[in-house]
C-alpha cells in the first residue's frame, strides 16, 4: 500500500510504503524440499522388483486424484523416474502405498529406503518391516502382487492407469542411464520431464487394521486415530524433518539422521574426466562430491560443466563448487 502526501501547491512532499510482513524467497528445483515448509505423509510405497520380490521405497508426494464422480478412485504419486519405484511401475503397473504407524524405529527406516540409487537387494537387506500377502494376493492366487506391510494401520493397493495420457508405450530406462531423454515429456501422467515421473494409481483395495476399521463402520471417536508421523517437506543436508503425533506430547520437529554414504575423491574425479574434455575439476572440488549419491553423480558433473563454460572456466576450483552449490547467492547479492 502507497500513500502519498501533497501540499496545498501541488508537490509531493512525503511518500509512505507499508513494507510486507513476508521475505519473497526464491524458487529452486524440489521448492517443497528446499524453499518451503510442507505437511505430507510418509508413505512406503512397495512394488515387484525384476526377480519377483518385494521393493521399498519412502515417499511424500502421494496426494487423493479422482475423489468422486468417476468409474474409480485414484491416487496421485510424484516421484523421480529412474527410481526402482518408478521403473517397477512403468514394467508392472501394480503397487501397494503403506502408511505406518507413528514410531520412530518405522520412521529410522524409512529415511534409510529413501536414499536414492540402491537395489532392490541393497535396500531390502536389514529392512525391519515385515511384509505379508495383500488382500489382491490372497483374491488372486495366480497373480503376481507386491506385499504390503504390517506396521502399517492402512495400505492402498493401486493399478497404474497408463491409459490416461496414452502412457501405454512408456518404456524403462537402459541399462545405466540415469533420466529420461524424450523428444515431449506428459503433463500430468507418465514421464513428465527428464528426471521426473506422475502415476495416476487406480484404487483397487483399501486394506485397514481391526481397530481403524471398526472405528470407520461403527463411528470414529478420538481413541480410533492412528498415530502418524507427519513429514515436514523441508530437509537440509544432514537431516529428514518430521513431527510426531500430538498424542505422544512431542510437537517439536524432529531431525532424522539422512543416511550417508561417501565415494571417493579417485571416483569423482574419474567420472569428471568423461563428462567434457573442456572442463576439468580439480581434486579438491571432487571432494565436494563424495556424498552425492552415485546415481546422481552424471547429472549433477554436467550442471557443473554447463556452469563452467556459461562463465567461461575451465578448471573447476573448490571456490567454484562452493558458488555453484550456494542456492542462496542470488538472494545474498540483492
Amino acid at each position: 500500500m502507497i500513500f502519498l502526501f501533497y501540499n496545498d501547491y501541488g508537490f509531493l512532499i512525503e511518500k509512505w510504503r507499508q513494507m510486507s510482513s513476508f521475505k519473497d524467497l526464491r524458487i529452486v528445483d524440489n521448492f517443497y524440499q528446499t524453499s518451503a515448509f510442507f505437511p505430507m505423509p510418509t508413505v512406503i510405497i512397495s512394488t515387484l522388483a525384476d526377480d519377483g520380490s518385494t521393493n521399498c521405497g519412502a515417499y511424500s508426494l502421494v496426494q487423493p486424484y479422482y475423489v468422486a464422480g468417476k468409474e474409480y478412485y485414484a491416487m496421485l504419486l510424484e516421484c523421480r523416474n529412474s527410481s526402482n519405484t518408478a521403473q517397477n511401475l512403468i514394467k508392472r503397473k501394480k503397487c501397494a502405498l503403506n502408511f505406518i504407524y507413528d514410531d520412530k524405529a518405522l520412521f529410522k527406516q524409512a529415511v534409510k529406503l529413501g536414499f536414492p540409487g540402491d537395489t532392490t537387494a541393497e535396500k531390502m537387506k536389514d529392512c525391519i518391516y515385515t511384509l505379508e500377502d495383500g488382500i489382491r494376493a490372497e483374491e488372486d492366487p495366480n497373480g503376481s502382487y507386491p506385499k504390503v506391510i504390517q506396521e502399517c494401520f492402512q495400505v492402498f493397493e493401486c493399478t497404474w492407469v497408463d491409459s490416461l495420457e496414452n502412457c501405454e508405450g512408456t518404456q524403462p530406462l537402459p541399462e545405466g542411464q540415469d533420466h529420461y531423454e524424450l523428444d515431449k515429456y506428459n503433463d500430468f501422467n507418465g514421464i513428465t520431464t527428464p528426471y521426473g515421473a506422475h502415476f495416476i494409481l487406480k484404487i483397487d483395495k483399501i486394506l485397514m487394521k481391526e481397530e481403524q476399521y471398526n472405528g470407520i463402520i461403527n463411528g470414529v471417536t478420538a481413541k480410533d486415530f492412528p498415530n502418524i508421523p507427519v513429514d515436514y517437506g523441508y530437509r537440509d543436508s544432514k537431516n529428514f524433518w518430521y513431527t510426531r503425533t500430538p498424542n505422544n506430547f512431542l510437537y517439536k520437529p524432529i531431525g532424522e539422521l539422512l543416511p550417508i554414504r561417501e565415494t571417493s575423491v579417485a571416483s569423482v574425479q574419474y567420472a569428471a574426466k568423461r563428462i567434457d574434455p573442456e572442463v576439468q575439476f580439480t581434486d579438491e572440488a571432487c571432494a565436494k562430491l563424495v556424498k552425492v549419491p552415485r546415481i546422481f553423480l552424471p547429472t549433477v558433473l554436467k550442471g557443473c560443466v554447463a556452469w563452467a563454460k556459461e562463465n567461461n572456466v575451465t578448471l573447476v576450483t573448490a571456490e567454484h563448487m562452493d558458488i555453484i552449490n550456494d542456492k542462496r547467492s542470488k538472494e545474498k547479492g540483492k
